[in-house]
């Protein structure tokens, strides 16, 4: 069997945990659909907030900036739906469950001066961190679709 000295053990893991911190850099989302021609409907993305001047959108291998000052709106929204089909299936008590998918629209001008928009299906877990990065980047309040997704936004 291999083995490293203590010393070397350490930094191996620690470059090793560098490498893959660095892989998984941003949120991962899906692109529900808007204008960005450069992204297909349905598509998993990764966005970045982490630079100080332009928003990162990195799928597969490409990259779309979006500087922070070209964002104009910022909405984010619950779409809640009932599993009927699922619930019926496993038990009549699942009846009532609900299912929330929380979706974020991020609006902004290209460089050619035309409005443009996404929308991002965002996991439960990354959203409240995604709402207050974007308005810290670009000054703007978020816009809340209706009281549950101020809630859900604001925890």
């Amino acid at each position: 069997m291999f083995h490293l000295p203590i010393k070397q053990s350490v930094l191996a893991m620690l470059a090793v945990s560098f490498l893959l911190e660095a892989g998984s850099a941003g949120s991962r989302v899906l692109y529900a659909g808007g204008t960005v021609s450069a992204l297909k409907t349905k598509s998993e993305i990764r966005i970045d907030l982490i630079q100080d001047s332009a928003l990162n959108l990195n799928a597969n291998g490409r990259t779309i900036q979006i500087p922070y000052k070209s964002i104009n709106t910022v909405e984010y929204g619950l779409h809640v739906s009932r599993r009927y089909v699922e619930a019926v299936l496993i038990s009549p008590v699942f009846l009532v469950a609900k299912r929330r998918s929380h979706f974020l629209t991020i609006g902004y001008q290209d460089p050619e001066g035309l409005q443009q928009a996404m929308v991002l299906q965002v996991n439960k877990a990354d959203i409240r961190a995604l709402l207050v990065s974007l308005e810290a980047r670009t000054g703007l309040r978020v816009e809340y679709q209706d009281e549950e997704a101020r809630k859900a936004g604001k925890g």
